[in-house]
């Protein structure tokens, strides 16, 4: 009798080979940057007195940004892409989309509205949610405001995560 050994459900799929995973992770990295990225490039811009190199665009309803938006992000819901992205972006520098968080894919639809209109994107992984759980200040309609960082998120006592 023989017995087939079982494979565990993480190598039912194999992986991919080293060349098709450094193909795909470096496509991910063309399309993705994360919270704590997006944050350190606004925050050296802000110090060194010059723009980041993109535009952060809030891709959520009005009512969602008056509870909270990033500070500087550009206000632009989804659905009005088509008839307003032309007067508020410049098509020569990239955008950055963010929606509510990982469990919401508002950003990714802006980010495919944008694309098919012309402009370089990215989407910030993780959205409004991990902005505000990372600790990073953020605005309301009554004015600027911040929480303690979730250190589920983000390291505590340093600010750089080691990825």
């Amino acid at each position: 009798m023989t017995t087939t050994p079982q494979v565990n459900p993480v190598l039912r799929t194999p992986p991919a080979s080293p060349a098709a995973a450094a193909a795909y992770f470096s496509a991910s990295l063309a399309f993705h940057a994360d919270v704590s990225d997006v944050a350190s490039a606004l925050a050296d811009a802000a110090a060194g007195g010059t723009g980041p190199g993109f535009v952060l665009v809030d891709t959520r309803s009005t009512a969602a940004w008056d509870q909270g938006h990033v500070p500087g992000a550009v206000h632009l819901p989804t659905a009005l892409i088509p008839e307003r992205a032309g007067e508020l972006l410049d098509r020569s520098v990239p955008v950055v989309t963010y929606c509510w968080g990982p469990g919401c894919n508002g950003a990714t639809r802006a980010a495919l509205a944008l694309a098919e209109r012309g402009f370089p994107v990215k989407e910030m992984l993780g959205g409004f949610e991990y902005w505000v759980r990372e600790g990073f200040a953020y605005e309301t309609w009554e004015g600027p405001a911040e929480k303690a960082a979730d250190p589920l998120t983000a390291p505590v006592g340093t600010d750089d995560c080691g990825c």
